[in-house]
C-alpha cells in the first residue's frame, strides 16, 4: 500500500531528492493521517458509548487529536515549502521543526488528559458493557495504525524529516495504548475484572514518557544541535580527495530545516603553489558538494609553508604534543616568528565543549611541552571550542 500511494501520488519516486517531491511526501501523509484517524475517532466513539469504557472513549479522543496532529503536519510541509524572501533569506525549512514540536506537545496534552479521566475513572470505577463490537473496532485500530507507523516511518527516513518520525513514534504509541485497552476489555469479559481506569493510568504515563522524548528531539535542531557525525565524517572525506588538501579545520554546520544545511570551513593548502590552482579546487569542492549532497559550502583558504623544515618540525611536534594531554585536542594555523632571544609559536588550539581543564592550565601545560622540546620556543596560542 505504501509503495502504491508513493507511486502514485509522489512525482519522480523513488528520488525525492527534490523540494517538490519532499513536498509531495508530506502532504500524502498528512492526508492518509486525517483521513485514517477521523474514521478510527468515528468508530471509537461508538464502542466507548456502546461500553460506557472511559479508557476506548479516551482512545477515540486520541485519534481525533491524531487527526489535528496530521493537518498539522500537512499545514507544517506546506509552509517549509515556501521560497526564501528578503525576510527569510535562508527558506522556511525550520517550519517543518515547529510542526514536530507542536505534534510533540499534543502528545504529552493527551496523555495529560487521559491521566486525569483514568485517575477519575480509578477512584469510581463502573463496570463496562463489553461486546464483540468494540472488540472488532479496536482489533482494527490496531491494525490500521499498524500500518500508519510503518507508513510514516518510511516516510520519515525517506525524506528525513523529524515531523514524520514524530507521527509514527504517535502510531506506535496507539498501537500500545489500544492494545491495552483491548487487553482490558477481553479481562473484563472473561473475568470481570475493572480494570479499565488502571490500564488508562499505564498508557497515559507511557504517552507522558514518549511525549516527553519527542519534545526534547524536535528542540534539539532548533536549539543548533551538533552536526550528524556521518555528515561530519563525509565532508571530511570528500574534501581530503581533492589534490592539495592538506588538512582541514574550522568545520561549522548550519541547519535552516531539511535539505537546507549551510556548512563553512577552512582547508590547508600549501602556500607556494599556484593561487589560481588551489581556488579553482576549492570551487570545484563547493560546487560537488551543492550538486550531489544538496550543501551549500563555503571554503576559507588557509595557505600554510611546507616548504620550511624548522615550521614543518614544530607543527608537527605541536599536533603529537597536545594530544599527549587529551587525544581530542588538535593545532591548525602555526606559523613561526623568529626573533633574537626566542621564537615565537603561532597557532591555534581546538578543544571539545566538554573540555574540562581551565584554559589557563592547558595554555602552561602546551608551553611546558614546547619548551621542552626547544628552551626558545615561546607559544602564543588562542584556544577555540570545535563546533563538530
Amino acid at each position: 500500500m505504501t509503495e502504491f500511494l508513493l507511486r502514485r501520488f509522489v512525482r519522480g519516486y523513488p528520488d525525492v531528492s527534490r523540494p517538490e517531491s519532499r513536498t509531495a511526501c508530506g502532504n500524502m501523509a498528512g492526508a492518509v493521517g486525517i483521513v485514517c484517524n477521523l474514521l478510527l475517532c468515528g468508530f471509537k466513539f461508538l464502542a466507548g458509548i456502546v461500553t460506557g469504557s472511559v479508557a476506548i472513549s479516551a482512545d477515540a479522543v486520541n485519534n481525533l487529536s491524531d487527526a489535528s496532529s496530521s493537518i498539522i503536519t500537512l499545514l507544517g510541509f506546506r509552509m517549509s515549502a515556501k521560497p526564501a524572501d528578503a525576510e527569510h533569506p535562508y527558506g522556511h525549512g525550520r517550519t517543518e521543526y515547529l510542526s514536530g514540536l507542536a505534534v510533540s506537545v499534543m502528545i504529552l496534552l493527551i496523555g495529560l488528559e487521559l491521566v486525569k479521566s483514568s485517575v477519575e475513572k480509578i477512584l469510581h470505577p463502573a463496570p463496562i458493557e463489553a461486546g464483540v463490537l468494540p472488540v472488532v473496532i479496536l482489533s482494527v485500530s490496531i491494525l490500521v495504525k499498524l500500518w500508519m507507523a510503518a507508513f510514516n516511518r518510511k516516510l520519515g527516513r525517506l525524506i528525513a524529516s523529524p515531523a514524520l518520525e514524530a507521527t509514527a513514534a504517535d502510531s506506535r504509541n496507539d498501537v500500545i495504548s489500544t492494545g491495552a485497552v483491548l487487553a482490558a476489555t477481553l479481562l473484563q469479559m472473561a473475568f470481570h475484572w475493572q480494570l479499565d481506569g488502571w490500564m488508562g493510568l499505564a498508557v497515559a504515563l507511557f504517552i507522558l514518557y514518549s511525549g516527553w522524548g519527542l519534545v526534547k528531539d524536535a528542540i534539539a535542531p532548533l536549539l543548533g544541535q551538533a552536526p550528524d557525525p556521518e555528515l561530519v565524517a563525509h565532508i571530511l572525506e570528500v574534501t581530503r580527495e581533492y589534490p592539495g588538501v592538506l588538512g582541514i579545520h574550522d568545520l561549522i554546520v548550519h541547519d535552516y530545516g531539511p535539505g537546507r544545511r549551510f556548512a563553512s570551513l577552512h582547508v590547508e593548502m600549501d602556500a607556494a603553489g599556484d593561487v589560481l590552482r588551489s581556488h579553482d579546487i576549492i570551487d570545484q569542492i563547493e560546487r560537488r558538494f551543492l550538486a550531489q549532497d544538496g550543501l551549500h559550502v563555503i571554503i576559507h583558504y588557509d595557505p600554510i609553508v611546507t616548504g620550511d623544515g624548522q615550521t614543518a618540525y614544530a607543527r608537527d611536534y605541536l599536533a603529537r604534543a597536545v594530544k599527549s594531554i587529551d587525544p581530542r585536542l588538535t593545532i591548525h594555523d602555526l606559523r613561526m616568528v623568529p626573533g633574537h632571544t626566542h621564537t615565537n609559536l603561532i597557532f591555534d588550539l581546538v578543544v571539545p565543549h566538554d573540555f574540562e581543564m581551565p584554559v589557563c592550565r592547558l595554555k602552561a601545560e602546551v608551553a611546558a611541552l614546547a619548551k621542552k622540546e626547544n628552551p626558545h620556543w615561546e607559544c602564543v596560542m588562542t584556544v577555540e571550542n570545535s563546533y563538530t
